[in-house]
């Protein structure tokens, strides 16, 4: 893989260590589809090389970008709060939040996490046509938006 993009995030265990994630330049395929390949080195089941593949570059690169946030934050490691970008500047790291949106019915979805499991949301309170859902420590797990095509800022409604 001719890698682009590289990071490596401390892995706070005894003895820490490196997870490293690596993503290669898109390539076309004989298909006229394009792949983008990535790796993450240091956790376990990801010492490989995997390849996501879009209707072009750019959209490769960005699935492949998806993926990877995917597996950090999904990993056993990060849902142990054990991973962690130490070069992180001034704690202005962009957050992911994921969108579903219901289009024909007007209404998003904008989670805080990748899956909130069944049972998880234990509370819930409508403010001005938006319905937040809360876990048990009193953290926002997602907001559901009604009347979201004139709600959602613009760069939300592709």
């Amino acid at each position: 893989m001719y890698e682009i993009a590289c990071r490596t995030l401390t892995l706070r265990t005894e003895p820490p260590s490196e997870v490293t994630v690596s993503v290669g330049v898109p390539v076309e395929e004989p298909t006229g589809d394009w792949s983008c390949p990535y790796r993450i080195d240091g956790l376990a089941g990801w010492e490989h090389e995997r390849k996501v593949t879009g209707v072009d570059a750019l959209e490769a690169v960005d699935l492949a970008l998806a993926m990877v946030r995917a597996a950090l934050a999904g990993s056993h490691e990060a849902k142990e709060g054990l991973l962690s970008w130490e070069d992180e500047p001034d704690g202005r790291r962009p957050k992911t939040v994921y969108l579903t949106w219901d289009k024909d019915g007007d209404i998003a979805y904008i989670a805080m996490k990748h899956e909130i499991a069944p049972g998880e949301v234990v509370r819930q309170e409508t403010v001005g046509g938006a319905v937040l859902d809360y876990g048990a420590s009193g953290e926002l797990l997602g907001v559901e938006l009604l009347g979201a095509a004139t709600r959602l800022p613009s760069e939300m409604r592709l």
